[in-house]
């Protein structure tokens, strides 16, 4: 029994350190710098007042309060804990270049913030807020335009309204959403448009999405709005108006509330997951829906982006984390190492390493292993080795690692390395010689071979189909032809933009758009139908260019969770590689909330209030490993 307890509260006791391949990560405590002050914890985070924070002014900021309010705001209701951060521009080393903004319960607090090396003083806050009525429930910071004399943050609220502020110059605020007229659920995500000074995003738990200018305002009036665009799963308004006013657009995204979006690395894509459990990736200046899957079970709660762009991770209700690649529109990994739902997930530009070389057609023999026969895209006097035949020929170390991690409702904070070995897994030896330089390549009737394509004549000389391997069948989850060419080709019907030998979309502009006439328009969906009962949903990359069609999923705005498991939508667990964490450690006593990685620290935050610092090794001195004490919470906050 003595064993028992002992292990029990091994497992409850709250981790100070883990140990990755790179070395110890450390938990900043009260021991390793000075002058760090603590907020109270408790269950509704930091006690209101102006006294919560020793010596803190108290800038009370409040919303003008709508009809209902109080109602979204209830007592028990109480908003996650988020934190964001900016780096100012132009940086000085010897200057403090950073701020921090973090929200607990009604409060908003704003800080300077240098590194670990230099605590945050909490009782000297640049700017501090109390809203009534109403709770702060996200927020982001413009990263192209702060700088030290300025920052634009905007917040989002538990009510629908949308605030426009800057900590530094606090004369400075704008109200979006004021009276609820544009949506009255409570605001899930913000973002600012990527080198846009003016323009964001704001998601809502009504399932919608709006974009708005800074510059213009409200209407006094509820908004008109007509269609501009309208694809499987989504619809984009523009509202009628003949003066500028917000919101500007508004996106209708699949079937009840969306819980987080992000931006591609390269600004032009934004990717969506919602409580329907589909992560779906759009082009955001063609409105051309780019991608879709759907999660194993349940709502997806949070979604990132690779530093590449190649690949998505997401978290939700399944408590899992799924990796999906965005260029080959299939799952390429499930993590499983939560015990309930994941909360966030983000990828560590910092340990991820990238090969150094350039990027590989995915052609021919990729699409058509589902098939059980090789088949040839292209003719050439050298063979084009697909991704899986290169890799397994190359042998060697591996030359490309994800790092990312998640945080969830289970207190647990879990690290992922995702490599090529489960990215590209390699064939033996003798099959990916084999199959990969045929001894004859049979041509169709006439005798020609479209650059690019993959004719269904066009094979090798043996036709017996070949049974894959072990590995390759849970590896590429069986709809494997959900590769670059047919992703981006024929999984977007309503897709008008041209597709290139590399099997990308060229997406038309919005001014091309705009041109359109409403038949045009509707002649890009042809054969679908005006009712959704009736239409046939033909999931990104899960057609081949065979016509096969065991792959289709049932065409609905609605995912059958049922009748989509199996396809390269939502693959079963045993399609696709399981991986395990690199590290999964209790951190907290409340559910994690926020997972921020930065260049020589982990911030993470739980619903108490708790945002902890964890040094990356060797930029701490601490030369004894740091414990948690009696399985408590370290005290104080540390930021």
């Amino acid at each position: 029994m003595a064993a028992d307890g002992g292990a029990l509260k091994d497992i409850n006791e709250i981790k100070s350190q883990f140990r990755t391949r790179e070395g110890f990560y450390k938990l900043l405590t009260l021991s390793d710098s000075q002058q760090r002050a603590g907020l109270p914890r408790g269950p509704t985070g930091v006690t209101a007042g102006a006294g919560s924070i020793p010596g803190g002014a108290a800038g009370v900021g409040g919303l003008v309060q709508g009809p209902g309010a109080a109602a979204n705001s209830s007592p028990g209701f109480l908003p996650p804990v988020r934190v964001s951060m900016v780096k100012l521009k132009p940086e000085d080393p010897s200057e403090e270049s950073e701020r921090v903004c973090f929200n607990i319960g009604r409060e908003l607090y704003f800080y300077t913030y240098t590194n670990i090396k230099k605590a945050v003083d909490l009782s000297k806050p640049i700017d501090k807020r109390i809203y009534k009525g109403t709770q702060p429930t996200c927020h982001d910071f413009n990263q192209f335009s702060a700088t030290a004399d300025s920052v634009a943050l905007i917040v989002g609220f538990s009510a629908g309204q949308v605030q426009y502020l800057d900590p530094i110059k606090k004369e400075t605020s704008k109200l979006f959403n004021e009276e609820r007229l544009i949506d009255k659920s409570k605001v899930t995500c913000l973002k600012w448009l990527p080198k846009s000074e003016n323009l964001f995003l704001a998601s809502h738990a009504s399932g919608h999405l709006y974009l708005y200018n800074v510059e213009h305002p409200c209407g006094t009036t509820a908004p008109q709005y007509c269609l501009l665009r309208q694809g499987e799963g989504f619809s984009v308004y523009s509202c009628k108006t003949k003066t500028p006013r917000n919101p500007l657009l508004r996106w209708v995204v699949g079937e009840g509330g969306l819980n987080e979006f992000a931006f591609s690395p390269d600004g032009v894509h934004v990717a969506c997951v919602g409580q329907d459990g589909c992560l779906r990736v759009f082009h955001f200046d063609s409105m051309e829906l780019q991608g879709v899957m759907k999660s194993y079970f349940g709502g997806l709660l949070c979604v990132s982006w690779s530093p590449d762009g190649k690949y998505l991770a997401t978290g939700g209700e399944d408590d899992l984390v799924t990796v999906w690649s965005f260029s080959e529109s299939r799952v390429v990994a499930r993590g499983h190492g939560h015990k309930s739902w994941v909360n966030v997930v983000a990828f560590d530009p910092f340990t991820t390493n990238l090969e150094d070389e350039e990027p590989m057609e995915l052609s021919g023999s990729d699409e058509d292993l589902q098939q059980g026969a090789l088949h040839f895209g292209r003719v050439r006097t050298s063979s084009t080795l697909s991704r899986l035949s290169r890799h397994s020929s190359k042998g060697g170390a591996a030359s490309v690692s994800y790092r990312f991690g998640s945080v969830g409702q289970d207190t647990q904070f879990c690290l992922w390395d995702l490599t090529d070995d489960v990215l590209y897994p390699r064939l033996p030896l003798s099959r990916a010689l084999t199959n990969t330089f045929g001894p004859t390549v049979a041509t169709s009737n006439s005798g020609s071979v479209v650059e690019g394509h993959h004719h269904p004549s066009i094979q090798t000389a043996s036709t017996l189909p070949l049974p894959l391997p072990r590995s390759l069948s849970r590896s590429n989850s069986l709809p494997h032809p959900a590769v670059a060419n047919t992703s981006k080709s024929q999984g977007a019907p309503e897709s008008t933009g041209t597709v290139s030998s590399s099997g990308t979309v060229t997406p038309f502009s919005i001014g091309r758009f705009a041109t359109l006439s409403l038949q045009e328009r509707k002649s890009d969906k042809s054969g679908v139908g005006g009712e959704k009962e009736h239409k046939r949903y033909h999931s990104l990359g899960n057609i081949s260019k065979s016509n096969d069609k065991i792959n289709v999923a049932p065409r609905s705005s609605r995912l059958d969770g049922a009748k989509v498991l199996g396809t390269t939508l939502c693959p079963r667990m045993n399609e696709v590689p399981l991986l395990e964490p690199l590290v999964c450690k209790k951190i907290a006593h409340e559910r994690l909330t926020v997972l921020v990685f930065m260049n020589d620290c982990i911030i993470t935050a739980c619903q108490e209030g708790l945002i902890c610092t964890w040094a990356r090794p060797g930029k701490t001195h601490a030369s004894q490993p740091l414990s948690a004490q009696n399985g408590n919470s370290p005290s104080g906050t540390v930021v």
